[in-house]
């Protein structure tokens, strides 16, 4: 099962926030990831997501540390298991399911936004 991680980045330098987001899935030897400007919430508000270079797959594991070539600081917030595929090509539109760890739905990002829907509920007509 392929595996995603939300960390907290503060002190990059190319940021004027002085604090952000990325979120990584795993994708073979690395992860493909995104700067977000919020944490993303199901049902809330569709948000920026800027593509950003590979990170390594050691990220994907509860840790904070030092991020390399002195750009702040790293710390993982949110970690688990992702239902779905990602696109052959690294800016293709990606459709996918969180099925653990603190976030939850249906994860959306295409043409430079994101958003995070909320999963469907049983509706108890079951046997």
């Amino acid at each position: 099962m392929p595996r995603y991680a939300l960390l907290e980045h503060t002190g990059a330098p190319d940021d004027p926030n002085g604090c952000h987001y990325d979120l990584l899935l795993e994708d073979g030897e690395h992860c493909r990831t995104w700067r977000l400007g919020q944490i993303p919430v199901a049902g809330g508000a569709e948000q920026e997501a800027v593509p950003l270079a590979p990170h390594r797959l050691v990220w994907l594991e509860p840790r904070s540390a030092a991020v390399s070539g002195n750009r702040g600081w790293a710390r993982g917030i949110a970690h688990g298991d992702y239902a779905g595929a990602l696109p052959a090509a690294a800016d293709g539109p990606v459709a996918l399911e969180f099925l653990d760890g603190p976030l939850e739905g249906r994860l959306r990002l295409a043409n430079g936004r994101c958003r995070l829907e909320a999963s469907p509920t049983p509706t108890g007509n079951g046997p």
